[in-house]
């Protein structure tokens, strides 16, 4: 543990050197879990900040936050035995630590504060690459999370609203220590009309789609799942082959030493043999993961190179289709974190990977 710290401490300095920084503060909850080994320096699950600041000099780490916040994250989460320096205000007072500690500083930030240099991207780049233990710690979670998808997907039933359905997913998701960061659930026609299909009162007729990024430790794994009762129709059995077969070929390109923009353009071209050309241009196509769902989304123009030890979460989709998991690149092959043991699967000619598909219910 204390030499993943070591080594995030020593990369920050390193990005501070190379920006001609004397310091850098870092106030995301991603960068906080980043930064100590997972700490959870959060009360707000939907907050991109967390309750606590790290600012990181070539000499000095130090924990900004207030007396409630204290206790927890020196004890609970153990930042004091990390080395964090602790500079504590009451909750009713301003704490002016960071102008105190940073104002003959030239600073960089993981996101706007007037005066410093914006390092969002480059600190977001930093955490994509994981060091073994958060390779060991991702499998770990994407096993729960595949559980828990698995449990609450073969709960659904017709009849349940997509609200019902929402809390399937996230119960089963938390009580297996994971929180549920994001959970989207569309039924029927509005798998057809939504990328971002926040759940509703609609009741499900016939066909639910499940989706859920779940954290653990500042991790988090993305995994995607469809129900149908009854007969799936032909259409929507082609287009789900299609999406697989698009998914396959991401999973198999991102290998190392490919380029994000070289596998982008391989995957439009898979949609175009498939006969969907223009459906990459409905949604992201998904990119690297570590302490966000996406540390960055893949485009045609990147230039990001694929890395052994990174994780990535592509997510191709064709209008009322989507394929979705989590995997580990490998240095021999790639591991799908999220896979699901007896889950049905479609077998894609020219491709080794299987890839889930939608499971049917009589």
């Amino acid at each position: 543990m204390l030499n993943d710290v070591t080594n995030k401490l020593r990369l920050l300095r390193d990005l501070a050197a190379t920006q001609g920084l004397d310091a850098i503060l870092l106030q995301r909850t991603s960068s906080l879990a980043w930064a100590t080994d997972g700490a959870a320096a959060y009360v707000n699950t939907a907050s991109t900040n967390a309750e606590a600041s790290l600012l990181v000099t070539p000499d000095r780490q130090t924990l900004i936050t207030n007396n409630i916040e204290a206790p927890r994250l020196e004890k609970g989460e153990g930042l004091l035995a990390q080395g964090w320096d602790f500079r504590v205000a009451p909750w009713f007072e301003t704490n002016t630590a960071i102008q105190d500690l940073t104002s003959s500083l030239k600073l960089g930030v993981d996101g706007l504060l007037p005066g410093s240099l914006d390092l969002t991207s480059e600190i977001a780049h930093l955490r994509t690459d994981l060091t073994p233990v958060e390779g060991e710690r991702f499998k770990v979670l994407g096993k729960l999370c595949a559980q828990a998808m698995d449990s609450a997907a073969r709960n659904v039933r017709p009849g349940q609203t997509e609200y019902e359905i929402a809390a399937l997913l996230m119960d089963e998701t938390q009580r297996r220590g994971v929180q549920p960061i994001v959970c989207l659930i569309a039924t029927d026609e509005r798998i057809f009309n939504f990328r971002h299909p926040l759940p509703t009162a609609k009741k499900l007729d016939r066909y639910a789609m499940l989706i859920l990024c779940g954290r653990q430790r500042g991790l988090v794994c993305s995994i995607t799942r469809l129900v149908h009762f009854g007969r799936i129709p032909e259409e929507v059995r082609r287009k789900a082959r299609a999406v697989a077969r698009v998914d396959a070929a991401m999973i198999a390109a991102t290998r190392p030493g490919h380029s994000l923009g070289k596998i982008f353009l391989q995957t439009e071209e898979e949609y175009a043999r498939a006969g969907f050309a223009g459906e990459w241009r409905l949604h992201h196509q998904g990119g690297p993961a570590a302490y966000e769902p996406r540390e960055y989304v893949a485009t045609p123009a990147s230039t990001e190179i694929v890395k052994a030890g990174q994780v990535f979460a592509w997510n191709p989709s064709i209008t009322g289709t989507k394929s979705e998991d989590t995997i580990l690149v490998g240095t021999a092959g790639n591991e799908v974190l999220t896979a699901i043991p007896g889950w049905p699967v479609i077998k894609i000619e020219g491709f080794p990977l299987e890839r889930p598909a939608i499971l049917e219910i009589d």
